[in-house]
């Protein structure tokens, strides 16, 4: 098989496995009778574990013979963690079953990256239409198993889950071996990156960015049901903002190489609190149906820049940990404030109000982002601008 095209068809697969648990793990914790408060704890137990796995699994993958071989440990671990969640639906049972299903699942998308990029070599600027499959495999996977849980049974999502997951470990079998740098070569610390000022400006954004998207994730599907839409809406929900991310993939190349990664992250910014306080004043489906296609300027955007530019700018010992840490921030410590804060303040007034709230205060941050980069780039700001 062609590698671009195998490439394409991981992504695809592994993809549609986060629409599986990703769309329907808040709708599933609702029909077992939990409340906002309970599913954001719930929802953000997995990003605080993150947080703690995503710099061991990112080091360990520098360092190992093999970084394939961390990937195939998480990809199957991911797959049977996932077999736990309808042993019980008490909360205990299932805090450590989302617990244990994160502290594999969380890194396999930057471990995927970091392979895929390095063995891109110096046609990394076709991520973007790797990319692509990803974003039809989500968009497949969610009407389809939209459809599956309106008509049969939402319970399915656990066996849908593992199956997938051991589809994408064949595909990986078939992926060329990419070595860590760091085994039995030069050794840098983890905190190497922390003394890269410009990438930490740009997670700090990205983090502002997540963590509304943390609430997004968490409770756009109870929102959607909300106002009266059925599981198979929900996954053509899923379709339009999945679709609504191809026009960046294809034309991702071009745009990293002629913006600056700043410029591109505050658009993307910009639009997200667009998205935010447009779905506090819909109340109708269809209308939040058309605004879902936003998502295509805001999440793949912000996640493909960040890929991009890591793997261009950090040293190839640190490519992986790279990788990690943004995601540690992001998938991580910037969800576990969206999620959790946003169970707590649904309780308080409702889910339309805290979409307002999460537009405004990330209109704030773009502000106080966009006069730093300014202030620092006058100054001198060391490393690359662009990602492409």
């Amino acid at each position: 098989m062609n590698s671009l095209k195998l490439y394409f068809w991981f992504y695809f697969v592994l993809y549609s496995a986060n629409a599986i648990y990703g769309t329907f793990a808040p709708v599933y914790f609702r029909q077992l009778g939990y409340g906002s408060s309970d599913i954001g704890l719930l929802l953000s137990i997995g990003p605080f574990i993150a947080v703690l796995a995503q710099p061991a699994w990112g080091s360990l993958a520098d360092k190992a013979r093999s970084k394939n071989a961390v990937l195939a440990a998480l990809l199957a671990g991911s797959g049977l963690s996932m077999l736990l969640f309808p042993l019980s639906s008490a909360l205990p049972w299932l805090i450590v079953a989302v617990g244990l299903f994160t502290l594999f699942q969380s890194s396999t998308g930057a471990i995927t990256d970091a392979i895929t990029l390095e063995a891109l070599g110096r046609e990394a600027s076709r991520f973007g239409r790797i990319r692509i499959g990803g974003t039809l495999g989500f968009a497949a996977m969610s009407v389809g198993f939209g459809i599956y849980a309106e008509k049969v049974r939402l319970e399915g999502m656990f066996t849908a889950y593992a199956a997938v997951m051991g589809a994408t470990l064949l595909l990986l079998l078939l992926y060329p071996r990419v070595r860590g740098h760091q085994f039995g070569g030069r050794k840098l610390n983890f905190l190497h990156l922390l003394r890269n000022r410009r990438l930490m400006l740009y997670m700090g954004l990205c983090f502002a960015i997540h963590m509304t998207l943390g609430y997004y994730y968490a409770f756009f599907p109870l929102y959607f049901t909300e106002i009266g839409a059925g599981k198979d809406l929900l996954g053509w929900s899923m379709v339009v903002s999945a679709l609504g991310e191809l026009p960046f993939l294809l034309l991702s190349a071009l745009i990293l190489k002629r913006f600056s990664v700043s410029a591109i992250l505050l658009a993307a910014g910009g639009v997200s609190a667009l998205r935010w306080l447009l779905y506090a004043e819909i109340g109708s489906i269809y209308g939040a149906l058309a605004v879902q296609a936003l998502h295509g300027l805001t999440f793949i955007v912000v996640a493909v820049t960040m890929s991009v530019y890591i793997n261009k700018e950090v040293a190839p010992e640190l490519r992986a940990s790279g990788q990690t840490l943004n995601a540690l921030l992001n998938a991580g410590a910037a969800r576990i404030i969206g999620t959790y804060a946003g169970g707590y303040a649904v309780e308080a007034s409702s889910l339309q109000d805290v979409f307002r709230y999460a537009g405004l205060l990330l209109l704030a941050a773009l502000a106080l982002f966009a006069l730093a980069i300014r202030l620092l780039e006058k100054r001198g700001l060391p490393g690359a601008s662009r990602a492409g």
